[in-house]
């Protein structure tokens, strides 16, 4: 299996487009997380909608409901179950992070080391490795097919693997502007601060 890595690699075609081109996505997503050994340890799928810049909601259905949403200012994550919402300044949450790449941040190709692709029947994978040691991630497969992404591959400084295949995935169409906002629900605690917009005057 040859990996590719010269100017003509068309898997850097595809993930420069998916970061600069691509302004929405959607789709559901089923994913798995795989110790060292190989076994698969927990199971999860939901939803997932992307609107840039800066923009997502990884939403959890099953086996429990959780909510990760990015509004451009802070990350919120919302458990449902425990009637609990972390937020944190989205810059500091995604710094180094392959979520960056999802919510497509302007700078989010310089944190990462192209290390070319490779063909796997139908879909081809394009390897990047966070420049940053102290990321938490060795390196990130992204799989595509049909110039779409299909997987995510995120290999994680414990030697645990996380898969997430995307299904039923639409790209560049609308999307409801309320599904990246969030407001606290009542009798839920909060914790964390979450970062204010600066307000200019006229």
């Amino acid at each position: 299996m040859a990996v590719a890595g010269n100017e003509a690699d068309p898997g850097k075609r595809l993930v420069d487009e998916f970061v600069s081109e691509m302004v929405t996505m959607q789709g559901n997503f089923e994913q798995a997380l795989i110790d060292p050994a190989g076994e698969i340890i927990e199971r999860t799928s939901g939803r997932l909608e992307i609107q840039r810049p800066g923009q997502f909601r990884w939403a959890y259905v099953e086996p429990y409901e959780q909510w990760l949403i990015a509004d451009g200012l802070n990350i919120w994550s919302y458990d449902l179950d425990l009637e609990q919402v972390t937020v944190k300044p989205q810059a500091e949450a995604l710094a180094n992070t392959p979520a960056l790449l999802l919510g497509g941040a302007e700078d989010a190709l310089e944190q990462f080391e192209y290390q070319g692709s490779y063909a796997e029947k139908e879909t081809l994978w394009v390897r990047l490795q966070p420049k940053n040691t102290e990321s938490g991630f060795l390196r990130v497969e992204l799989g595509f097919m049909n110039d779409v992404l299909q997987r995510m591959v995120f290999f994680d400084n414990l030697d645990q693997t996380t898969l997430v295949s995307l299904y039923d995935v639409r790209v560049n169409e609308t999307i409801d502007a309320g599904q990246f906002e969030f407001v606290v629900p009542e009798d839920v605690d909060l914790v964390g601060t979450p970062v204010v917009a600066d307000v200019q005057d006229p």
